[in-house]
């Protein structure tokens, strides 16, 4: 990744993807009434932690691994990408390929989707993210001021084509935060699930430690407490507000705000506990 606009370029496939805007059109910022943004926006759930191994990019960067080394930022995102991406490509695929795109436009437009939305699940870079946040303000904000700034950016003197232009930034936006809510929606449902993949992901981290691989060096059951209520704090449930404000759920936005809130007050009372279960458990598996 070059900048912060989604380009994609591995040494083997030289194929750079500007995902900035894509064309959209219709209801819900045209995602619901156009099957290949929908399709991308699934494939691109499915496919973006393909390869994980199972460290932050920070440590990947660290290794100087030879993705670190091809890729620069989103290490480990832009090899899923690619990975799956070749995969498709592939011979065995044709029928596949033939469903969901006809012309080399839509091949394009395909591509820069699920590069840009499997991009979005980099929450870690601050770069990106403060983008990103820039980006809702712009297209999202009440402030009619803010809505007369994003679409004065587009140099037409057509209306028409203005409000087209914002909308389908909002479209973008909207897509990056529905995959950023997948890549977390364990946070987002019952909290039985919640626990399961919490714990899942503990386990992980706590083995990259263990194997000397963790990016900060430190343990993560010292602060895994203490940093789940940050992460719903700081990330979950303003997401979910978000998701909640575009309405692109509808009302089972709500639901999913419900959920987040309440498994916080969860955490809050068993998180401690559970951290110590995690630990034994680790321990005994070890052994």
């Amino acid at each position: 990744v070059g900048d912060g606009n989604g380009l994609v370029e591995s040494s083997q496939n030289h194929q750079a993807n500007d995902v900035n805007l894509v064309d959209l059109a219709g209801h819900s910022y045209g995602i619901t009434s156009d099957p290949l943004t929908q399709f991308a926006v699934v494939f691109s759930a499915i496919i973006h932690d393909v390869d994980h191994p199972g460290v932050p990019n920070a440590q990947l960067v660290k290794e100087q691994t030879r993705n670190a080394q091809i890729y620069k930022k989103s290490v480990a995102e832009q090899n899923s990408v690619e990975l799956a991406w070749e995969m498709l490509m592939s011979a065995e695929y044709s029928a596949l390929r033939a469903c969901i795109y006809q012309t080399e436009s839509d091949l394009r437009r395909f591509r820069q989707l699920v590069v840009n939305t499997v991009l979005a699940t980099d929450i870690v870079d601050k770069e990106l993210q403060a983008l990103r946040k820039n980006r809702w303000e712009m297209a999202f904000s009440k402030d009619p001021s803010s809505h007369t700034s994003s679409v004065s950016m587009i140099d037409s003197n057509n209306d028409e084509e203005q409000e087209q232009e914002h909308e389908d930034r909002k479209a973008t936006i909207v897509i990056e935060h529905l995959i950023q809510a997948s890549d977390v929606s364990h946070t987002m449902q019952h909290w039985q699930i919640y626990r399961e993949w919490n714990e899942r992901f503990f386990m992980e981290c706590y083995r990259a430690y263990k194997e000397g691989r963790a990016s900060s060096g430190s343990d993560p059951s010292e602060n895994w407490y203490q940093g789940e209520i940050g992460f719903f704090d700081f990330y979950v449930i303003p997401l979910a507000k978000k998701l909640q404000s575009c309405g692109v759920f509808g009302v089972s936005s709500d639901e999913y705000l419900t959920y987040a809130k309440a498994n916080r007050e969860e955490w809050v009372r068993e998180g401690e506990a559970m951290v110590q279960h995690y630990l034994e458990k680790y321990n005994n598996k070890s052994q």
